[in-house]
């Protein structure tokens, strides 16, 4: 009788110890909802799935970094400015950045929505009152871009891919700042970012390209202003920046901003014209907060330092 019930004791063991692993395998991989977050505009929001199926993403800054992540396959819609990479343009656009088509985003049910701080007065509202699960970023600085990361990795039950993404994105970052974060301030060439030449725009504190300049080694001549705001040529030319780095591929301008600053007679005096230091970068790449900030810091320290890297 003993023997008949170890028998059937192992035999039990057998068949239910490999059924409990696997519970609890499906308890990591599927993390119980729902569950709140936080996101970065400091709304508290509740996800009602861990891994959504169908994402809309209202600005390019998303579409690029979900697609970086290995999730384009469930993005369902984007917005008409979603150009990168390529094949975001083969997806369903629901309109422009500022103004997506309420009704064509609620046509595609998505399980999560993605906005960013320019939808907070009027477009999170109302696709929240529709029972829509709306998680928004708001990064001005390189942290703020890896933290936008780290949670739509979250949200999206991507964490790994988001873990390992930052991680490499940190390695290239410190290999700037471990050569910048030692200038001695007069080391520091004073740079100008021209965002557009008519109206003449610069880049101010709270821009990424404020950022860019700063952690790249250089002095911004806009640190002073907020955000993106004209600047006159007066003021430009009084603070004789030794380096201008111009926006370009705005729209149909392409390197419109960039020609002027190269030809406009006005600014021949400065030291960026007289020591041929005007350079031109894609401004996708300089204003998006995506993983690809860190090609625009490696492109800047390269126009503000060349002789710090081979």
């Amino acid at each position: 009788m003993n023997s008949m019930r170890k028998s059937v004791a192992f035999f039990l063991m057998a068949v239910l110890l490999p059924v409990l692993l696997a519970s609890c395998t499906v308890s990591e991989d599927l993390p119980q909802t729902p569950v709140l977050i936080i996101d970065q505009l400091g709304r508290t929001v509740t996800l009602e799935t861990a891994h959504p199926q169908r994402i809309v993403s209202l600005a390019p800054s998303h579409t690029e970094t979900l697609y970086a992540l290995g999730l384009g396959d469930r993005l369902v819609a984007v917005t008409d400015y979603c150009n990168y990479p390529p094949e975001a343009a083969e997806k369903p656009s629901i309109g422009g950045f500022s103004t997506p088509n309420i009704e064509e985003v609620v046509a595609m049910d998505p399980d999560l929505i993605l906005a960013t701080s320019i939808h907070e007065a009027e477009v999170i509202a109302q696709f929240e009152a529709k029972g829509f699960t709306v998680v928004a970023t708001d990064p001005t600085t390189i942290d703020e871009v890896i933290e936008s990361i780290t949670l739509i990795g979250k949200v999206t039950g991507a964490g790994e891919a988001a873990a390992s993404l930052i991680a490499a994105m940190q390695s290239r970052v410190k290999v700037v700042t471990d050569k910048t974060g030692t200038l001695a301030e007069e080391e520091k060439p004073h740079v100008l970012y021209i965002v557009w030449h008519d109206p003449l725009m610069s880049a101010g504190a709270g821009t990424l390209q404020d950022e860019l300049i700063r952690t790249a080694g250089g002095i911004n001549v806009a640190g002073d202003l907020d955000k993106y705001t004209t600047i006159s040529l007066e003021v430009v030319i009084a603070a004789n920046p030794q380096v201008i780095i111009a926006g370009s591929g705005h729209g149909s301008g392409g390197e419109m901003t960039f020609e002027y600053i190269q030809t406009d007679a006005r600014l021949k005096d400065t030291d960026a014209r007289q020591n041929d230091r005007v350079f031109s970068i894609n401004s996708d790449l300089a204003s998006r907060p995506t993983p690809r900030i860190v090609e625009a810091l490696e492109q800047f320290v390269r126009f503000i330092h060349p002789g710090l890297f081979e």
